[in-house]
């Protein structure tokens, strides 16, 4: 686990990880904010998000790697500051297995990760994994 996600408390961690959506800040080409609701697995270090190299929070991310990602709950919250890496091949595939499983949606075991994996190129799906660098927020009451 990298050093600078021993600073989110356990409240946090468990808030992050039992929740799948958020809203995905990245910065638009202008320096003007883009921001997308989107599903997540927080997997206790860091952030994976399934994209399509189709969408501005893809490119945006790309040119510009520094995100925020706010995770509410009613009045509560929890915001993570971090940095976006994509994911493609093996790394997307396996990503991508743990988002599925998470939502409730797992492979059969005997499903072609071959076979996956083209369709998944085909679909031009790719993975923002969030290294989160600062994050705020107590998610208690």
């Amino acid at each position: 686990m990298p050093a600078e996600v021993s600073a989110i408390s356990e409240a946090q961690r468990t808030y992050l990880a039992e929740r799948q959506l958020c809203v995905l800040g990245t910065g638009r080409r202008d320096g003007s904010p883009q921001l997308s609701m989107v599903t997540y697995l927080f997997d206790g270090a860091r952030f994976l998000i399934s994209v399509t190299t189709d969408r501005a929070k893809y490119w945006n991310a790309q040119r510009q790697p520094r995100v925020s990602i706010l995770v509410p709950d009613g009045r509560r919250q929890v915001i993570a500051y971090g940095t976006a890496e994509i994911l493609e091949g093996r790394d997307r595939d396996d990503a991508i297995i743990a988002i599925r499983a998470h939502q409730g949606d797992p492979l059969p075991a005997d499903y072609d990760l071959d076979r996956f994996s083209r369709r998944l190129d085909e679909l031009r799906r790719r993975v923002l994994r969030i290294t989160p660098e600062r994050v705020i927020g107590e998610p208690e009451g």
